[in-house]
């Protein structure tokens, strides 16, 4: 049985902190399913840690829907929630609503998340209206970079400081079941977390938010060329990936891979008629 969105507001309302990663791929979908992480988010960060892009506008709907299909295969607990691209939800409403629509119907997830504020609450609303829960994304919105000029901490003025509680409000008055809050001063994230009554899930934003999301190659230490300051690395897979990656390819110059042990056989009575044909035509 899966997470709900009724699951994910009764975790503020009760005090227990909220835990969401993201993830790509079957494989890794299912091990964050089966620690128990009750939210994946099948980010357009996929751009950058994944597919090789510099930001995250180059991703399209199809890619989105590719991999958001194969974390929803790989996962049976956790709701996941569908990153909606660049230019996807911006144009119109019927846009939001079709490509919503898409990610509920053609790629499987239970939920997707737009990023703006008081910009996009007509789109939340209506996309909420047709039976698609929302989750609002604030701050740091990776789309908008080029507008707000490179991926930098925000609102750290009164006005946008202003601004951001306003947007959240917004966003929860428009149906929002939850709200992330990324790359903002920990103060004004706990201010805002005070004062919208749905969840917000902190990505730089400090530890009073009611939850926490990371990108899963950071924190394992799959995407060393660029660590942000708000991630923890809980390990090194690079180092160990690459170290087990030596080890095959001298292997197998070396000769020493594969063995006996990994080969498949073949009965002693096939084996001699085989080289008495073979033999014999020779």
């Amino acid at each position: 049985m899966r997470t709900t969105i009724n699951q994910i507001k009764d975790m503020k309302q009760n005090g227990e902190k909220i835990v969401m990663l993201t993830a790509y791929d079957y494989s890794t979908a299912k091990l964050v399913d089966q620690v128990g992480v009750p939210l994946i988010l099948v980010g357009d960060s996929l751009g950058m840690v994944v597919l090789g892009y510099t930001s995250t506008i180059p991703v399209t709907m199809d890619a989105m829907l590719h991999h958001t299909k194969a974390v929803v295969r790989g996962t049976e607990q956790a709701l996941i929630v569908g990153d909606m691209p660049f230019m996807t939800y911006h144009a119109s409403v019927e846009d939001a609503i079709r490509n919503a629509g898409c990610f509920i119907q053609e790629g499987g997830c239970q939920a997707v998340k737009l990023e703006g504020g008081v910009t996009v609450t007509e789109k939340v609303r209506k996309i909420v209206d047709c039976g698609i829960p929302v989750m609002g994304h604030i701050g740091l919105t990776p789309q908008s970079a080029n507008q707000l000029g490179g991926l930098k901490v925000q609102a750290k003025s009164i006005d946008a400081a202003k601004q951001l509680v306003e947007d959240a409000k917004a966003l929860e008055l428009a149906g929002a079941f939850a709200i992330v809050l990324e790359a903002v001063p920990a103060r004004l994230a706990a201010i805002v977390t005070e004062t919208v009554g749905v969840p917000t899930i902190g990505i730089g934003a400090g530890p009073d938010c009611d939850g926490q999301v990371q990108v899963i190659n950071d924190i394992l230490g799959l995407h060393t060329e660029f660590v942000p300051k708000h991630a923890k690395q809980y390990a090194n897979l690079t180092d160990i990936m690459r170290s087990a990656l030596t080890k095959y390819f001298n292997e197998v110059k070396d000769g020493v891979f594969p063995t006996s042990e990994n080969s498949f056989l073949i009965s002693k009575d096939v084996l001699a008629r085989l080289k008495t044909e073979y033999a014999t035509k020779k």
